[in-house]
């Protein structure tokens, strides 16, 4: 038996050391007899440091925290290049608790020799419904709606009367899994949909009866737009002010993808000077989103903590996939989701790999 040392970042536990979201699916993982896991306690919270939570978005995990490890599992904190300074000779696979990577080195991985894979399916349905979601209390005016019914100004009903999505122009920015799952949920409600998605297939969008356009003529036609693209660093505030002096007054826009794509100081201007309609955002430029944050004022914008897909449902599925891969990993076997592939033709790759192919005899 080859024992596979498994490190995963803290930030799934609460301040007493229990999972902060319910069942994380790991029991496979705690219960393999080859896999030694534990939880890196730098990334816990402690009742004694309130500053935690400002850092949730901006922890690292360290060298030291993965010197003697086989495996990594991250959820949120960042794997520079920097990590891999003092040794990390053994670290073989890095799983990512999610389907962005953007906070993780990929080239620096692979120059060690260490594998990447991520979770690009788990999410998929909750990121489209939390999109829907923002898209239906936009539309509806629900906020603004249950204000005034808790303020007992049923005066105020006309000032809340929303407007329907059916047979309106849904814009999608990134026509990949998630944007994909919006299509189909949709559907209903008969929308016409535009998306710029400029690796899409375009066959497969005529088949969803999407209609690929420019970045420019989706601002411009869309009622709503809703963000799905993956963060890239050519993608850094793809979406500016430019675009956004496209959109027509009564538009929604909704950004359930990642902050960075859109430029936060002017959508900001936009909905502040009532520009465009409003907007509901899951995803910030800084995260967590400062609580002098000019956007925390305004009447005409949704906010979540970038958690509206993470449900208990997905925690547990994601948690069940990310122990299957590790279970693979453990028996010296290539795990599915792989990002950078070109690792797997590596020498240095598969000696570390192949140290665990002995498992596979173990039940």
């Amino acid at each position: 038996m080859q024992k596979f040392r498994l490190a995963i970042t803290g930030d799934f536990l609460n301040e007493h050391g229990q999972s902060a979201y319910g069942d994380l699916g790991f029991g496979a993982i705690e219960s393999c007899p080859f896999i030694d896991h534990h939880y890196i306690a730098d990334h816990i919270p402690r009742a004694d440091d309130p500053a935690y939570w400002d850092n949730l978005y901006s922890m690292e995990v360290k060298p030291a925290h993965i010197r003697h490890a086989d495996g990594l599992v991250v959820l949120r904190p960042y794997v520079r290049a920097s990590v891999f300074s003092e040794g990390a000779d053994d670290l073989t696979i890095i799983g990512r608790s999610g389907a962005g990577y953007d906070k993780i080195d990929v080239q620096a991985c692979t120059d060690r020799d260490v594998l990447l894979f991520n979770l690009p399916n788990v999410l998929n349905h909750s990121t489209a419904s939390s999109a829907l979601m923002f898209i239906l209390a936009l539309a509806k005016k629900l906020v603004p709606s249950d204000r005034i019914t808790r303020a007992g100004r049923w005066d105020l009903q006309p000032q809340v009367m929303g407007m329907e999505i059916e047979h309106k122009t849904l814009g999608i920015i990134g026509l990949g899994a998630s944007g994909r799952e919006l299509v189909r949920l949709i559907a209903p409600f008969q929308m016409r949909v535009i998306a710029y998605s400029p690796h899409a297939d375009p066959a497969q969008a005529a088949a969803l009866g999407v209609e690929l356009t420019s970045l420019e003529t989706l601002m411009r036609e869309s009622d709503v737009i809703s963000v799905h693209s993956n963060l890239t660093p050519d993608k850094y505030h793809m979406i500016n002010a430019g675009h956004l002096a496209l959109m027509k007054p009564t538009a929604y826009f909704v950004n359930v993808a990642r902050g960075a794509l859109v430029d936060q100081a002017a959508l900001t201007e936009a909905l502040r000077e009532r520009r465009i309609a409003g907007a509901g955002l899951d995803v910030f430029e800084v995260e967590p989103l400062p609580i002098t944050d000019p956007l925390v004022t305004l009447d005409n914008v949704l906010l979540t903590p970038h958690f509206a897909p993470a449900t208990s449902d997905i925690w547990t599925a994601g948690g069940l996939q990310m122990a299957r891969c590790f279970l693979q990993a453990a028996r010296g076997q290539v795990p599915d989701n792989t990002i950078n592939r070109v690792v797997l033709e590596r020498p240095r790759f598969q000696a570390k790999l192949a140290r665990f192919a002995e498992n596979q005899a173990i039940d």
